[in-house]
């Protein structure tokens, strides 16, 4: 061979454009790769390398009656035969299609070791065998009858079937997924008997919309079960547009153990996650702190999955504790919805439910009525026989001296009694042992039940009602084989709906435990361990004392309010421990020096607070819009010096009584007071002198309530609150008898009470 460069002109050389070179060949792969490995048929749900091998199953006669064979020879024959790809890639494909963790209604049986939820692979083909699966016979299921297109094999010598007649919604039923040039497709599988459900619905109402069709599949069903808490508004948003997604939990339950104990029990797992690797990145959590609630994971599963994760102490609440797990690992997964197929075999495109639906029905029509022209055929073409046989046997003594002595008998045959070829034809092969009475008796019979049924199909061929009907009892029948009585047809995954709590991952992790907050006049704040009855012998600083103490537990928020009407949050977690005399509180919020604090409470979501200044303006907020993310707090009541915020009180009951500082009361209705988010609010009781001194919310019915100095607890009704009863924004009349010198109704956020 020459190493004399091959120039311009010196062979069959055409210049070409690179970028043409490129789009063309890049284009060729693309589809090539989209309609030959990644994306599956809407009509089959099958991808090449799957029809292939079912065929070549099918070919080797391994129906689920049969006994098994040899993985490896049906990896021969499927690479010898339909599919030139490697062996490891064939047999990994017949692996899958066995797995019942992977696919929800297996197409192989197979016999051996093929793995495990754990992500063990399969052992070598050489030591596992399989056969068909009984949902596989319905995929096959007249494919000798001219359902489907057949086409040559790879090499020519064989040919392969294009689709398979698919007697069963397979796409949806098993799901799919692949990666493409460019796209890619990603289907859960579903639940049998609801999609055979949905199909009849849809052949009874051809134009029945995604939403009633979602009526009869509410969602997924996974081989591996779970719980899918998906709201139903965004299934039927991801059914109608084809693309989508589904959160899909673990799902567990809580187990008393000993002593007051406790563990939580796992026993689905999410679809496609391996159950050795959640173990492990559980483990790693707990190793990286990341999971302090969580104090041990155990494996206990055999057969069926069961894993034991044990709390770090009993407080902990476990519906935190899963809802940590479920935002840090793999318990919780979100399962992508992308039905992106191919439709008729040529078009990829993403479909919405009812379209995947509807194509699945027009091919079993096209497969029912091409499967009926086939047996219309076999019958035209045995009548025929029959009628050529019934004229022999009327005819028996000359069509024996005709087969007997004419050279060519045939054609005489069909000269003197007017058959065609192939009656002529079958005549000269009938044995001489069927030239028998009996026989034409039978042949006779025959005939008629030939005749009835060719009208039959005749009739079905020609009715397009009748074409429907018949698809949709072959539906009813599969519905039934695959009932939700029968194991294999139970719905696996559940439905369930995420807590109506919020869950903060920070706030989770901290251990729930009783607690006292101390709150000193100088404004030192101090957390101690338990809820304590008595904090008389709490020691604070020289000069100092308790100002304010009230129970909460170390997962509780922390409300400050100061006399600059903003509010303040902590977390009671997060406030120092009991040692010593506690830190400032200036020192955790942005407080101005010349404001102080009004008080501390603990905060409880869905509460409404009353605010007042003491110029005596005032207005009610929700207790969430007061909740601030920052240590400058959140202004809430507006005030102008010298006035500043006297006063916050929970809103319980129908009416507010005000006292002000010239010792005179006002009761009027909480209707006469504005919800706000923010601002001055409205005048709630003028004064000449001095300003608010204090108030009570209370319920008419129960009256208005006040302690003395000495803790002694004074209750007037409204009839004996008639002459302080008015509206508000009046000056209000002096004081009931004995009413607290302090001008003050008592603690409203009683001691040691959150």
């Amino acid at each position: 061979m020459s190493d004399k460069p091959i120039l311009p002109g010196n062979g069959p050389i055409e210049p070409v454009p690179l970028r043409q070179a490129l789009e063309e060949r890049y284009l060729a792969y693309a589809l090539s790769t989209i309609m030959g490995r990644a994306l599956p048929d809407v009509r089959d749900g099958l991808k090449p390398v799957h029809r292939r091998i079912l065929f070549a199953m099918r070919e080797l006669k391994l129906n689920p009656q049969s006994g098994y064979k040899k993985c490896a020879k049906i990896v021969g024959e499927v690479m010898g035969n339909f599919h030139p790809h490697g062996d490891q890639a064939i047999y990994d494909a017949l692996v899958r299609l066995a797995q019942d963790f992977m696919v929800r209604y297996p197409l192989v049986d197979g016999q051996g070791n093929f793995g495990n939820i754990d992500g063990d692979s399969a052992a070598a083909m050489r030591y596992t065998e399989a056969r068909l699966a009984v949902t596989s016979e319905l995929l096959l299921q007249g494919i000798d009858e001219d359902t489907v297109d057949f086409k040559p094999t790879y090499d020519g010598s064989n040919e392969e079937p294009v689709i398979l007649p698919s007697a069963f919604p397979n796409l949806l039923a098993n799901g799919s997924s692949g990666i493409a040039v460019g796209m890619a497709t990603n289907i859960p599988p579903h639940n049998a008997e609801e999609l055979c459900s949905a199909l009849l619905h849809l052949i009874k109402h051809p134009n029945a919309t995604t939403q009633k069709l979602v009526d009869f599949i509410p969602g997924p069903d996974f081989p591996t079960g779970g719980v899918i808490v998906e709201p139903r508004e965004q299934i039927l948003e991801a059914y109608e547009t084809g693309r989508g997604g589904f959160r899909v939990r673990a799902k567990w339950a809580k187990e008393d153990t000993t002593r007051g104990g406790y563990q939580i029990v796992v026993t689905e797992i999410p679809y496609q996650v391996q159950k050795s690797k959640l173990v492990e990145r559980i483990a790693e959590l707990m190793t990286d702190r990341k999971l302090p609630l969580l104090g041990d994971i155990r494996d206990e599963s055999a057969e069926e999955i069961r894993l034991i994760l044990e709390p770090k102490t009993r407080a902990v609440d476990p519906l935190i504790l899963m809802e940590s797990l479920f935002k840090l690992s793999d318990l919780e997964v979100r399962f992508g919805l992308n039905m992106n197929v191919l439709s008729a075999g040529q078009v990829p495109g993403v479909l919405s439910l009812r379209e995947v639906l509807q194509q699945w029905l027009e091919h079993r029509i096209e497969t029912l009525v091409r499967k009926s022209q086939f047996r219309l055929n076999k019958i035209e073409h045995r009548l025929e026989v029959l009628d050529g046989y019934l004229i022999a046997f009327l005819n028996l003594d000359e069509v024996i001296r005709i087969v007997r002595y004419e050279d060519k008998p045939k054609e005489c045959l069909i000269e003197t009694f007017k058959l065609t070829d192939v009656q002529a034809e079958a005549i000269l092969n009938l044995r001489l042992r069927a030239l028998s009475k009996l026989e034409e008796v039978e042949i006779r019979a025959e005939h008629g039940r030939l005749s009835a049924e060719r009208d039959q199909i005749v009739a079905l061929l020609a009715s397009e009602d009748l074409q429907w009907k018949t698809v949709a009892g072959e539906i009813r029948d599969t519905r039934e084989k695959y009932s939700k009585k029968t194991d294999i047809g139970r719905r696996r995954s559940s439905f369930g709906e995420e807590p109506d709590i919020e869950i903060d991952l920070e706030q989770a992790f901290v251990e729930k435990e009783p607690t006292t907050i101390l709150l000193s006049d100088k404004g030192w704040v101090r957390r101690m361990k338990g809820h304590l009855e008595d904090v008389a012998k709490v020691d604070f600083k020289q000069g100092d004392q308790l100002r304010r103490a009230f129970h909460a537990s170390t997962t509780d928020k922390i409300l400050v309010f100061s006399t600059s009407g903003r509010f303040y949050t902590l977390e009671a977690n997060q406030l120092p421990g009991g040692r010593g005399h506690g830190e400032p509180l200036r020192l955790m919020i942005d407080l101005e020096d010349n404001h102080d604090i009004v008080t501390a409470f603990v905060h409880q979501p869905g509460r409404k607070l009353l605010v007042a200044s003491t110029a005596g303006y005032g207005f009610i907020v929700p207790e969430d819009d007061v909740i601030a993310s920052t240590r400058k707090g959140k202004q809430v009541l507006n005030v102008n010096e010298p006035d500043e915020a006297r006063l916050v009180i929970p809103v319980v009951g129908d009416h507010i009584a005000t006292v002000g500082e010239n010792r005179r009361m006002l009761v009027f209705t909480t209707d006469e007071i504005n919800e706000m988010a923010r601002g001055k609010g409205v005048i709630l009781q003028r004064f000449k002198d001095g300003g608010l001194a204090d108030a009570r919310t209370f319920d008419g019915a129960e009256g208005l309530s006040w302690v003395d100095s000495a803790g002694r607890t004074f209750t007037l009704s409204l009839d004996d609150l008639a002459d302080w009863l008015g509206v508000r924004a009046q000056a209000g009349r002096s004081v009931p008898p004995r009413f607290p010198r302090s001008t003050s109704f008592g603690p409203v956020f009683n001691p040691l009470s959150g």
